[in-house]
């Protein structure tokens, strides 16, 4: 029987679905006004979207994902990734590696709006994913991937608990992701799994498209590992009808994602859009995300010094926004606000910060 979860195969539980083929998403690239939506929604509307993972299908993986994931033991894959790698244009030497599906139109979004991206639900595709280092990229670009290969891929699995269990407060209690710790060693080790949608945003202004890999204003690929089921990313709206897309899914990824990707895989995301009008905004919008439990603001730069900065000018604006004298917002982060890297991979840097909601009662 089939682990996959493969295209067309679902159960309408409320929301319109956006399958990803050739014609509904971008390799490399992220909308731009130019472009003509996918799919077009009202304010409020969810839309459950099929994602497709990179890792297996990229031209130094063979651009071939059956061969590819058949060298690692894997035999099957899912329609889509073999549709997308076969049809859809990509060139590595001028595109980002992520692919990304839409963009979905949300009638009456406009610049200077945030459309809020809530994320209500998430499926794996599949049992297996990657993880690769690339040389020239990551944390230690001049130490890996080791002896001189130009990329190295690991093959990731999600298994059972072992004898049964369940891990308290995990995204997947009964489920673990596991890896071996050595090319011919069948010890593995076991970690939690909170899968997330690495990308999310909306369209820039022009008529040219941003490339996939540095994030920035437009959302894009943050890589904030805390954007799991019940999350939300606000994203200042750039173009008319915002031209939303999500893409690049992960199944888990450490604070910091040090060897260029984390556990990369496919997921089914129930995403719900809504507009904040201008109007509404105490100032004009900036990107920020929330979780049940956090406000999470985000700093991006391509020097860490100055994305951590950016974190914290951002946290300081949100508590000011609620109420708190800039001071005492200021020194309340010192006290008590985390502030973690999201990512040091994406040419651009991220920071993002975690203020507990439950601190903040009184300004309620």
């Amino acid at each position: 029987m089939s682990t996959l979860l493969q295209p067309l195969d679902w159960s309408p539980g409320g929301g319109r679905y956006l399958p990803a083929t050739p014609g509904t998403v971008l390799w490399g690239e992220l909308p731009c006004a130019g472009d003509d939506p996918v799919l077009t929604i009202d304010p409020g509307e969810t839309v459950v979207i099929d994602t497709v993972s990179h890792e297996g299908i990229l031209e130094d993986q063979g651009r071939a994902p059956a061969a590819f994931f058949a060298g690692h033991g894997i035999t099957e894959v899912l329609r889509d990734a073999l549709a997308v790698a076969a049809e859809v244009p990509h060139d590595p030497a001028v595109h980002g590696p992520h692919v990304v599906t839409g963009p979905i139109r949300v009638r009456g979004a406009r610049p200077g709006d945030v459309l809020s991206m809530t994320v209500l639900d998430l499926r794996m595709r599949a049992d297996y994913g990657i993880v690769s280092s690339r040389h020239g990229r990551g944390a230690l670009p001049e130490q890996f991937p080791l002896e001189g290969a130009p990329v190295t891929s690991i093959l990731a699995r999600v298994e059972p608990m072992p004898d049964g269990g369940a891990r308290p407060g995990a995204s997947s209690p009964w489920l673990v992701g596991t890896m071996a710790v050595g090319p011919s060693d069948d010890r593995r080790v076991r970690f939690p799994l909170a899968p997330f949608l690495g990308t999310m945003g909306v369209a820039v202004a022009g008529s040219e498209r941003a490339h996939s890999v540095p994030p920035g204003r437009h959302g894009g690929n943050i890589d904030v590992s805390l954007l799991t089921v019940g999350s939300t990313l606000h994203v200042p709206v750039q173009v008319d009808g915002a031209l939303a897309y999500v893409g690049d899914p992960h199944y888990s990824q450490g604070d910091g994602e040090v060897a260029l990707t984390a556990f990369e895989a496919p997921l089914r995301a129930s995403v719900r859009f809504d507009v904040i009008p201008a109007a509404h905004l105490p100032r004009p919008g900036e990107l920020w995300a929330e979780t049940p439990d956090l406000l999470v603001p985000i700093g991006l730069d391509p020097d860490l010094n100055v994305a951590m900065r950016a974190a914290v000018r951002s946290a300081v604006a949100l508590l000011t926004d609620l109420g708190m004298h800039p001071a005492h917002a200021y020194a309340y982060l010192s006290a008590a606000g985390d502030f973690a890297v999201s990512q040091v991979v994406d040419r651009v840097r991220g920071v993002h910060g975690k203020i507990r909601k439950a601190d903040l009662t009184d300004l309620a």
